[in-house]
C-alpha cells in the first residue's frame, strides 16, 4: 500500500472568481470558460464525467465526449441500449463533471437529460469517420459479449455490408440533450479556499439564482 498518497498537494493560484464578475446566465458563464478552456490547448477539453442512477438507486459514473452545445443545454452520443441509456431513461436526473485541471477549475452540473430529435442525431452521425460509423454498428455497447474475436468479426460483417454505399446512423443510436438546472462554477485558489459560484434555476424555469459557496 502506498503511503505517501496522503502527502500529495497542490496549491491553486492562477484565476480567482467572484459575483460580480460572472455572467447573469449560466451557460453564457459557461461559454466563457469554455473558450478559455479551448484556447488553454487542453487536451480531451470536451471530456465530462456523467453521473447517473439505476433503478435501484445505485450510482454509475463514466466519461463522455460533449458534442454539442447551446442555451438549451448539453449534448453528448451514445447507444441507446447502453447502460447509461437505460439509467437516463428510468431516471432522467442525472449530473456532469468538466475538469479542467490545467486552468485548476471544474464545472458541475445537475439537470435533466432528454433525447434529441432523430435529425439532430443523424445530421452528428454523417459527420463522424467511417471507422466510428462502423464502430455504432458493431458494437453492442455494455451487453456481455464472446470476446475480443467477436467484436472484430462483427465489426469486419459491417464494414463488408456498408462497402460500397452511405453508412446511415443505426436506429439504436443517438444523442442526450442534459438540460441544466443547477450549475457551480469552481475556480482553485491557495490555501483550499476555493471560489464556488452556484447557479439554481428558480421555479419559474425562467431565471437563476447565483450564490457563493463555502469551499
Amino acid at each position: 500500500m502506498n503511503t505517501d498518497i496522503a502527502s500529495i498537494r497542490k496549491d491553486y493560484q492562477k484565476r480567482s472568481l467572484d459575483e460580480k464578475d460572472v455572467a447573469p446566465n449560466p451557460m453564457q458563464q459557461f461559454d466563457i470558460w469554455w473558450q478559455e478552456a479551448i484556447g488553454s490547448n487542453i487536451d480531451e477539453v470536451n471530456a465530462m464525467t456523467l453521473a447517473t442512477v439505476d433503478k435501484e438507486g445505485i450510482p454509475d459514473a463514466r466519461t463522455v465526449l460533449l458534442k454539442g452545445l447551446d442555451e438549451n443545454g448539453f449534448v453528448f452520443f451514445t447507444n441507446y441500449e447502453s447502460s447509461k441509456s437505460k439509467q437516463l431513461e428510468e431516471q432522467p436526473s442525472c449530473a456532469v463533471l468538466f475538469f479542467w485541471k490545467e486552468l485548476e477549475r471544474q464545472v458541475r452540473i445537475r439537470g435533466i437529460a432528454e433525447k434529441i430529435s432523430t435529425e439532430e442525431s443523424v445530421a452528428y452521425f454523417n459527420s463522424r469517420p467511417d471507422g466510428s460509423k462502423i464502430g455504432a454498428w458493431a458494437s453492442p455497447q455494455s451487453w456481455v459479449v464472446a470476446g475480443k474475436a467477436w467484436l472484430e468479426q462483427t465489426f469486419d460483417y459491417y464494414l463488408e455490408r456498408f462497402k460500397h454505399g452511405e453508412i446511415p446512423k443505426p436506429p439504436h443510436w443517438g444523442g442526450f440533450r442534459i438540460i441544466p438546472n443547477q450549475i457551480e462554477f469552481w475556480q482553485g485558489r491557495p490555501n483550499r479556499m476555493h471560489d464556488r459560484i452556484r447557479y439554481t434555476k428558480d421555479k419559474d424555469q425562467e431565471n437563476w439564482t447565483i450564490e457563493r459557496l463555502a469551499p
